[in-house]
This record gives C-alpha cells, structure tokens and sequence, in this order.
C-alpha cells in the first residue's frame, strides 16, 4: 500500500493523510482498510448501540486505527436523568413549539409513523438531543473507551477537561473541529492533541471563513500541533492544496454520503451524484447580492418581499437590484467602505454628467445626474 507520511500518519500510525468522517460503520471499516482513518460519528447511537457498531468495526479492520466523533456542548440545558427528554420539552416555549406545528400544517408535512419495532421519528430524535448531554455523552464515552479507538473528537465547542484528561491517559488522541482562529486557540489551551480547521465549504454546522483561508490561520497557530483541513475537500487535487497550506492531511465527510457503504437511500445518492458546485443552499445567512434573497418556500416564515433577507451592502449595484430596498442595520466596516465608494463613484459620474453635451439621464436611472447627485440614502 502506498504512504504518504505527515505529522498526522506518525500520530495516528495510518499509511494516508484522510480521516473519514461519516455514520455508517461500513464507511468507517473502508476508509481504516484502504489506509485512512476512519472515524464514526457516534452521537446518533444510544451506548449498547454503538458498542455493537465498534465491535463490528475492529471485526472488520483486523486492527487497524479508527476513531469516534461525539457531540459534547460547552452549554447545556439540565433536564431530570430520569425522565430526560420529557424534562427537556418542557423547557420549551410553547410559542416555539406553536411555530414548529404551524410550519408542518402550512406545508402539509403530516406526521412521521414509527417504522415497526423502532421510536417515531420525533421520539427518535428526542432521544438523540437527550444523548448530546453531559450525561449522554459520558456514558457514550464510556462505550468509546472500552474499545481500542485511536481517536476521541469533539465536534461542538471545547472538549471538557476530564475528556483530555481520559483520553491522554489512554494514549487516545483528542481531536477538535474549529471554524474561526479564536476557536483553535481555546482548544489548544483546553490541550488538544490534533485541529481539525473546517472551512464554510463543509456540509452542516460550520462558520464564515473559507477553508483556503481559515487552513493556514490554524496551522500557523497550532505550533508542533497537526491541523487537518475540511470544508469542500473531495479530490486528490484538492488534499495536494490542502497541503500546500500546511496541513499535516484533511478530514471528508460529506464526499461518503454517495457511497456504496453508506445507508443513504439509493434516491438520495442519485441527488448527491447529480448535483454541482452551485446546487449547495446555505441555510440563515445574508446573501451576498439581493437577487439571492429570494426565499423558496420553507426556507423562511412568511411569505412575500417581508419575508426576504435583505442585502446589507450600499453599493450602486446592489441599490440599483433592490431599488433602494436595503437593510437599515448600521454598517459593517467592510459595507462603510463600499458605501463611502459608492458616494465618491456616484459624485464622479454626476461631474461626468454635468460637463456632458448629452441629454442628462432620467432621474430614476443610476448613477446620479447632476440634478440629484446626492441620493436619499435610507437608514
């Protein structure tokens, strides 16, 4: 089998710079058999659960490395350990639970039956929120830790000190997934062993910062500390740069989902396969132009111009798509330069205008005339 040796291959002992992130067990045997690390995202298991699925892992991969990935939050809402997920719906706000139930009749979404021997889908995910609690977690943990995983990573805020603590008394390495430099550096000093820097391009939760940029930020703070890169990662090109920005590998996931090892339906496969690079929607974000804000339906509450999100940004191009229609929030620096920009342009072209032998344009039109070089700027 061919190697490719980085700080992460020497840490872990595998023969490739690839962590495979993904929930299928048979995902995570292929990605550790074919020379990667793989690494199962557990939280969805209940602890006998995933004590069948890492015994069935290492059955597979006849001793090879893997690793376990677990949702464990900084902040969390305490409910009775007897009665944990009824405890937990009752911190709830009736307004918001009035909000979900009015979104499911609006668009006809009727209610999920149990699949035979198994919770409904809501109970299910009840019970999976339940499980992404300290207690959950620990005893989650606890399965983890009976097995010879290799890596222990934390995917939501720093990892609790008892988890580095347990993890580097069993020579298990604590990894972390960061999306903005001030995230690295409270998991460097929470005493991770590995970074994982994952970019806006990734699928699920992630922050602003592109991969191409937020990879190099991380690395240069991590020191001796190995990073690996993620966000938009699913070629052999794309690893190569990865490590032309000094990652010691990269961490996929979602480039598994359309595998034959993956228990996604062969329909939805399809739709992952067929898709391209502009089919990806991103879910509470401004958009970058007005033309994007236009909501499709369940995207947003409401319905009609209200309901869009508006472009923060004052420059002409966006002024001239909204017609004016822009948000009132107070300016980022980023939009006061271009809007300061957009003033000195619009002034130009009004001087333009004025010392012009042409008809003077319509008022209406943008740029500015010299009749109205000084627009009324909302806000």
């Amino acid at each position: 089998m061919p190697m490719l040796r980085t700080a992460f291959t020497d840490l872990l002992g595998v023969d490739l710079p690839i962590a495979g992130f993904n929930r299928s067990p048979a995902v995570v045997a292929a990605v550790c058999n074919a020379g990667g690390l793989g690494v199962l995202a557990a939280s969805g298991y209940r602890p006998d659960e995933l004590d069948a699925q890492l015994t069935w892992i290492e059955e597979q991969t006849g001793g090879r490395p893997y690793g376990v990935d677990l949702l464990i939050p900084e902040k969390f809402a305490a409910g009775d350990p007897g009665n944990l997920v009824t405890s937990l719906r009752a911190q709830i706000p009736d307004e918001h639970l009035a909000f979900v139930r009015g979104l499911l009749d609006r668009y006809g979404v009727p209610p999920r039956p149990a699949p035979p021997g198994r919770a409904a889908a809501g109970d299910r995910a009840e019970e999976f929120w339940a499980s992404v609690s300290p207690a959950g977690a620990e005893s989650l943990l606890d399965a983890a830790f009976s097995h010879r995983i290799a890596l222990i990573a934390s995917a939501l805020g720093t990892p609790p000190p008892d988890l580095v603590a347990r993890g580097k008394a069993a020579g298990v390495v604590v990894a972390a997934l960061v999306g903005a430099p001030k995230h690295a550096e409270r998991q460097l000093a929470a005493g991770v062993d590995l970074l994982i820097a994952q970019g806006t391009e990734a699928g699920g939760h992630t922050g602003t910062i592109a991969t191409m940029v937020l990879t190099p930020e991380v690395v240069a703070l991590a020191g001796s500390r190995p990073v690996l890169a993620a966000g938009g990662i699913a070629s052999g090109a794309q690893m190569a740069a990865a490590l032309a920005l000094g990652a010691a590998g990269v961490w996929c996931g979602s480039v598994w989902l359309s595998s034959h090892e993956d228990v996604a339906n062969q329909a939805i496969k399809a739709k992952f396969l067929a898709a391209t690079s502009a089919d990806t929607v991103a879910r509470g974000r401004a958009p970058a132009s007005p033309p994007a804000s236009c909501a499709a339906p369940g995207s947003t509450s409401g319905s009609g111009p209200a309901a869009r999100t508006r472009c923060p940004c004052r420059c002409s191009r966006c002024w001239s798509a909204t017609r004016g229609r822009v948000s009132t929030r107070p300016p980022t620096p980023g939009t006061r330069a271009r809007w300061r920009w957009s003033r000195s342009s619009s002034a130009r072209s009004s001087a333009r205008s004025a010392s012009s032998a042409r008809p003077p344009r319509s008022p209406a039109s943008w740029p500015p005339t010299a009749s109205s070089a000084s627009p009324a700027w909302p806000g």
